[in-house]
């Protein structure tokens, strides 16, 4: 079994330059990218994102996803002319040779269940003609925040895959013992980000309540695991979130978070059992 490594390298650094830097010097061959010089990457034109791929792959370092924000907008929006939106993300992952684009189940959608299903269906059709395929993150506050709501998605949206982030679920109060052995199953790759429960505070993976190391222990498939500390600010969060961080730890520079947070996670995969080889961690 494998376990490859993939970071949203824009928490090491709002730089191309130092994302690559970071990401080579911490051995992650992958990154989910979401922002650079801290522009989102749905913003990005065709022609910027042909001039980042090629400075990627000119060291090795290939797309997991595109981190987009795609889905993260009011249910209200017309999704006649959304679908333009989801149609530009699409030819963005094509460019980066990737076939997976995060994304997620909109705001103010918790009473408009047949809507967010609709919608996300009209999604997935647009994602499938372009040979993509459509990764849904639970997220605080979109439809897909609780367990129940994701395997509601998970049973009614043909062709939908999923991410499971730990700390999200349980900054809404969905705690791990309930959400691990109902979701793990269905998950097709990890957000790897911690938080103690009490006070909110987001920590290094393992330090919190998100049951890391358990969950690493209940994956039976070969998977990749997305690197989404969140343990200092970082340049572009306010168009990401803009929600106050609350932190434990005090780190003097992104970059400094960004590789702590690498070490902690590896950690973790080595307690159980995994052995760090060709770019990834096997077992």
């Amino acid at each position: 079994m494998k376990i490859r490594l993939s970071a949203f390298s824009d928490e090491a650094g709002s730089s191309l330059a130092e994302q690559i830097d970071a990401l080579r010097a911490n051995k992650i061959p992958m990154t989910e990218l979401r922002s650079v010089g801290g522009k989102n990457v749905a913003e990005l034109s065709i022609a910027e994102a042909k001039e980042i791929y090629a400075s990627l792959s000119g060291e090795g370092i290939s797309l997991s996803a595109v981190g987009s924000p795609m889905g993260k907008v009011n249910i209200s929006v017309d999704m006649n002319e959304y679908l333009d939106t989801v149609k530009h993300i699409c030819e963005l992952a094509k460019v980066f040779n990737t076939d997976k684009i995060r994304m997620f189940s909109f705001f103010e959608a918790h009473n408009e269940r047949s809507k967010v299903i609709e919608n996300l269906c009209r999604m997935v059709e647009v994602a499938d003609s372009y040979g993509v395929g459509l990764y849904h993150e639970n997220e605080k506050g979109i439809y897909g925040d609780t367990a129940q709501r994701v395997l509601d998605l998970h049973d009614n949206v043909k062709g939908l895959h999923f991410v499971y982030d730990p700390a999200n679920f349980l900054q809404v109060g969905e705690n791990s013992d309930k959400t691990l052995p109902l979701l793990v199953p269905i998950t097709d790759y990890f957000h790897i980000k911690d938080v103690i429960l009490e006070g909110g505070e987001l920590v290094p993976a393992g330090e919190g309540d998100g049951q890391i190391p358990r969950m690493v222990s209940m994956i039976e498939k070969d998977t990749f695991m997305t690197l989404e500390p969140h343990l200092k600010i970082f340049g572009g969060y306010d168009k990401i979130d803009g929600e106050v961080m609350k932190h434990k730890f005090h780190f003097e520079s992104n970059r400094e978070a960004f590789d702590y947070a690498v070490g902690a996670l590896k950690g973790i995969l080595i307690n159980n059992g995994y052995t760090e080889k060709d770019g990834g961690f096997v077992k």
